[in-house]
This record gives C-alpha cells, structure tokens and sequence, in this order.
C-alpha cells in the first residue's frame, strides 16, 4: 500500500513527504540526492545539534529577536532532539553536501513542524518557519561545526576520559601488585639488563596518565566553537552578542568549557581544530598499542614463548587445538587502534582538501570518522581493562629468565671491565653457565658477586652497578 504523504514547500518548490514526517521538502531532496551509505549522522552529533538550536532559540529571546512563546516552542522541539525523540526524523547519508546544509536544513525543518504543533499549529504551515525562526542568526556554515565540535568534546569527556582513568587505575595497581618481580628487561627485543615487572607497569600506567592528558588537550581544541560567524566569518545577520551568549548556554548545558571562538573566519574555513583534537586520538591509540602489545608479547606461549604474564582466560582459543587459549582482548584493541588511524586519514584529506576560501566542505565525513574513534577507544580501552588488565598475573617465568641472563655481565664492568665483561656474556651463551658461576670461576669474590649483582639494586640507580648501554 502507498504510504500517505502530504506536500511541503521549500525555495525549489513543491515537494512530497511522508505524512507523518516532521521534516520537509529540503530534507526529502537530500534524501532522494544522497543513496549512498544508508548511514546516517550518529546519535551524538544529533544530540550536539539539538543543543546548539535550543541555545539559538533561547538566546534570540534574551536577545529580543525571537517573541517568548515562539522562543519556547522551539526549544522544547530542539530539547526533543536532544533527548533522541526525534532520531527517526534525521535519514539523511553521512555522505551529502560537504558542508553538512543538509542536515542542518533537516534540524530547521524537524524543530519548526514539532514547534509549530506544540503551539497547536499543523505540520507545513510553516507557523514557526524553518529558516525565519529556527535558523535565526545562523547559518550550517557555523552550525555544523559547532555541533561536530561539541559532539565530539562532549563524547571525550563522557566516554574516552573516563576510560582511559580506570586503565591508568587498573595499570597502577598491577604496578604495585608485580614491583617484587624482577626480570630480564629488554632493548631492540634482546636481553637487557634486569628491570621489575612492576617498573615496566609503572610505565605503561604513565602512557594512560598521558593519554588522559591529551584527551583534555583534544576538547580544549574543540571547545573554541565556530557559531557567530553565519556564512563567511562576517556574522552577517546575527546579533553581535549572538555568539558569546549562545556559547555560554552550550557550556553549561554540554559541561563542554565552550567558547566563542576568538578568529571566526579561521574557526569555520578549516577543520583545523578537529585535526589536532584527532591528532590527540591517534596519539591515545599509539599509546594503547604500546601497553596492549607489550603484554601480549609477554603473555605469549604458555609453554614455547615468553611466558611472564598469564592473561585471563576469556573463551576458547581454537576450534581444533583443545585448551588453547589466545590474547583476544588486545586483539580486538589492537584492531580498534588500526580504525582509529584510517579515520585519521580522513580527517587530515578532510581538513587539507575540504577547505576552500572561507568553508570547509568534508565536515559530515571527518565529524562522522572523529566520532567513530572516540567510541571505539573509549569501548575497547574499558574492555582491555576489565577484561585483560585487571585480571593479570604474573608467572615465575621472569625472575627464572632473569638469573640465567648473561646481561647480567654489565653489573660487573666496575669490577672487571667492559672487554672482560663481555668475553662472560659471550661465553655464557655459549656454554649455557650463568655469569655467576663464569665470574666465580674468573677469580670474583663471592662478597663482590652478591653485591654487584643484586638483581634488586640492578633495577635502581647506582655506580655499584650495570654502566650505561641500549
């Protein structure tokens, strides 16, 4: 049966629109213009836009611009927005205008039909307009990347910075809990000299301390938001006060420190802003590949590899192999951690070929791929600390390792010389001895081998042990 529709107008003309649709004719076009992905903008960014229409709407009432009731009608339509209630009613493609006017004309329309109800209107009568009344001092020149922006600061703050704390917490614990492990450390993936495992987790706890600073760094970026600017940098048809009042109702709505940007025409000319913040992104990953993989190298065997961390055991490993079981939490990061660097392409291609004069016209996509990185590291990162960090014990495999080490011969360069020093080391891989015995046999005293070759005191500085070497 044919779907009822009911007919919208817009500046090309007539349009036909499903009848219970709260979006017009304009947004009927770009859905018919723009088959290509049936990927629509996510949820955030809908959610940052119905923000920046509400902050709009209540901000030309301040303003005296906008008459109360009108005023209220469309914030509580954009509230609507905000709230996912009207999710149904934004189908346009990710892939559409660069400038993203598409779905801000959808916002305009969607608000303007459910205002126009609340006040007892009918859908198309246009009793609060689209552009006349929603879009007031506006244009999808600065209302799109102010929403991306936000959206994006917003999904920092609520899903990645939290994150990344409970894997620095959970890293820090393991620290403490593996500080009495000593073991071999490593250099350019050969035997080093000793360090404690919970020294090695000290570190990876300092990249997530890092990588939460970053991330404030990222929405610090983004905060500095473009709206004000309207078509070109100008601020034509806006209210000179428009910006800095509208930014401040965004700041205490988002907990975002949004803020007028100081450079409208930098601020909406470029993606700038969204490259360095995803910058900060793909340095978080880089990180989270450091730490993942570190322990999966050192999870690995349990039997032929290294076989200094046991990681828990989440689900069978093999189909054919009986008890084999595989570091598929880090995987699954690391595969996270690979997406992550593909959407930082594209945002970099965006913010270098979309910016042309005084607009950036690949916004929806490189919006689109910085949302993506965001959820997935904050989703993975959480998952890798519950389900991998947390439960990690360590093996005696290390401190076994450690003794047998000829890089244990570096403790005595202060006794016998480098040369000396490195004929043991030689000679211990050939003939499997330990340096204990090789420097016993050398002439080395046995108060002079316990103290030179303390493996605590080797994880510590001191002149009494190991010299310098990489």
């Amino acid at each position: 049966m044919a779907k009822r529709t009911r007919v919208e107008r817009d500046s090309m003309g007539e349009m036909e629109v499903p009848a219970d649709a709260y979006y017009g004719a304009s947004t009927q076009r770009a859905v018919l213009n723009f088959p290509i992905s049936g990927q629509a903008m996510p949820r955030r960014f809908i959610r940052a836009l119905g923000l920046v229409k509400r902050a709009a709407a209540q901000t030309n009432r301040e303003l005296g611009l906008l008459p109360r009731r009108r005023a209220r009608a469309i914030a509580a339509a954009a509230q609507e927005v905000v709230e996912g209630k009207l999710d149904e009613q934004f189908p346009i493609d990710v892939y559409q205008t660069g400038s993203g006017t598409s779905t801000n004309t959808n916002a305009n329309e969607v608000i303007a039909n459910r205002a126009t109800e609340i006040l007892g209107g009918e859908r198309g009568s246009k009793l609060v307009h689209p552009n006349d009344h929603v879009n007031l001092g506006q244009s999808s020149n600065d209302v799109i990347p102010t929403a991306i922006q936000l959206a994006a600061a917003m999904a920092i703050q609520e899903e990645l910075i939290p994150a990344l704390e409970r894997l620095q917490r959970a890293l820090e614990a393991k620290s403490r809990e593996f500080w009495p492990v000593v073991k071999t450390g490593r250099t350019h993936l050969q035997d080093a000299t000793p360090i404690r495992l919970g020294q090695e987790f000290k570190g990876y706890a300092g990249q997530a301390e890092e990588s939460v600073r970053r991330a404030r760094v990222a929405v610090d970026e983004l905060a500095r938001i473009p709206l004000g600017g309207t078509a070109v940098g100008t601020g034509i048809n806006s209210h000179p006060q428009f910006a800095r009042l509208a930014a401040a109702r965004l700041a205490k709505a988002s907990r975002v420190p949004a803020r007028e940007a100081s450079n409208h025409f930098h601020a909406q000319a470029t993606l700038d802003a969204l490259v360095a913040a995803h910058g900060g992104l793909r340095t978080i990953a880089t990180s989270l590949w450091k730490v993942g993989s570190d322990i999966r190298l050192m999870g690995t065997g349990p039997v032929a590899g290294l076989g200094e961390l046991r990681l828990p055991e989440t689900q069978p490993g093999s189909s054919i192999m009986p008890g084999k079981v595989n570091p598929v939490i880090v995987e699954s990061l690391l595969m996270v951690i690979a997406r992550v660097y593909g959407n930082d392409a594209t945002v970099v291609v965006s913010g270098q070929a979309g910016s042309l004069f005084e607009l950036n016209v690949m916004m929806p996509v490189a919006g689109v791929a910085t949302l993506e990185s965001i959820a997935l590291l904050a989703a993975a990162t959480r998952n890798f600390s519950e389900r991998c960090v947390e439960g990690l014990q360590a093996t005696d495999r290390g401190p076994e390792l450690v003794e047998r080490s000829p890089m244990l011969a570096t403790a005595l360069n202060p006794v016998i010389g480098y040369d000396e020093a490195a004929k043991l080391a030689k000679e211990s891989m050939r003939s499997g001895k330990s340096i204990r015995q090789l420097a016993r046999a050398k002439g080395v005293s046995e108060k002079q081998l316990n103290k030179v070759l303390d493996l605590g005191k080797m994880t510590k500085p001191g002149l009494e042990g190991p010299g310098g070497g990489g």
